[in-house]
């Protein structure tokens, strides 16, 4: 039974990629975290732009079935491969659009950030990420890398949110011109 006092707050995780982007929505009543969905976006094809705009059209869509409240993704490292490190800058500003278009508001989180929160180690391995996301949520299946990741990122924001840790970035409130 949840208390009418305590606002419920859905907390979506966002872990960018190219090839692969993936989700995770938990939801926190109070001091409470629970699991309440996740997912990946698979791309294909050689044409970036039609893989961001199947990104941006799918986490749109999730966005609109499960509603977050608040929105949390996982800065760009820095890459050996400049190319690379482009094509995954990009991929996280489709994810970026699809979440300030819904007017929701965006912390960012460096991946060292991340891992601390989870695993308690700025080094961890995705392995590493994926059984404590599954040992923290109480899952009973153990989430693909990229999802794990999104869970973790949703995670570490349910754990930093209103700290100045929080990288927030500001809503862009629609209106006329």
């Amino acid at each position: 039974m949840v208390d009418a006092e305590q606002p419920v707050t859905v907390v979506m995780g966002i872990d960018p990629g190219s090839r692969v982007t993936g989700y995770g929505f938990l939801e926190v009543t109070g001091k409470k975290v629970k699991y309440k969905h996740s997912g990946v976006v698979k791309t294909q094809g050689s044409d970036l732009p039609r893989r961001l705009g199947c990104i941006y059209a799918e986490l749109k869509a999730v966005i609109a079935c499960y509603v977050p409240t608040e929105v949390a993704v996982e800065q760009v490292f820095m890459a050996y491969n400049v190319s690379t490190a482009l094509k995954l800058g990009q991929a996280r500003g489709a994810a970026l659009v699809a979440a300030v278009e819904a007017n929701l508001s965006v912390a960012e989180y460096s991946a060292k950030q991340i891992k601390q929160s989870v695993v308690g180690y700025g080094g961890a391995d995705k392995h590493q990420m994926q059984l404590m996301i599954r040992s923290l949520l109480g899952l009973n299946f153990l989430p693909q890398f990229d999802e794990a990741d999104a869970l973790g990122v949703a995670w570490c924001h349910t754990q930093t949110r209103g700290s100045p840790l929080a990288l927030q970035v500001p809503v862009l409130k629609r209106g006329r011109r």
